[in-house]
């Protein structure tokens, strides 16, 4: 399995960026997908994760009403659509795939990870 993030850059705060998460190598219609991100001497967080399967969709609370999670299933690609930056918001943002299909808040339930992307808001 191979993920790659892209999208991430340097954003003024009150702007948006869209993050792409290209996946390969398996079928994921069981799996549950998921971006994380990580600020510099931070914990990796969860942010949004959906459920390849039928799309449901899970938000964490800090991000709700900000964020979009997707997928395009012809594409195999994971989106994240990130509103109203913050400069808090600067940090590594992660995608993660669980071949459990199961809905996860710890980083430590996925097994597959992409190497990246970081985003930069400044303000």
């Amino acid at each position: 399995v191979q993920l790659v993030e892209s999208g991430g850059g340097l954003v003024q705060a009150g702007g948006s960026l869209r993050l792409s998460c290209a996946a390969s190598g398996r079928t994921f219609n069981s799996y549950f997908m998921a971006w994380f991100r990580q600020a510099p001497g931070k914990e990796r967080e969860f942010l949004a994760g959906i459920r390849w399967s039928d799309s449901h969709t899970y938000y964490t609370n800090s991000v709700k009403g900000r964020v979009t999670i997707s997928v395009d299933n012809a594409k195999n690609t994971l989106f994240l659509q990130v509103g109203s930056l913050k400069p808090e918001d600067t940090a590594v943002y992660y995608c993660a795939a669980s071949p459990s299909g199961t809905y996860y808040l710890s980083p430590l339930r996925y097994t597959y990870w992409g190497q990246g992307t970081q985003v930069t808001v400044s303000s």
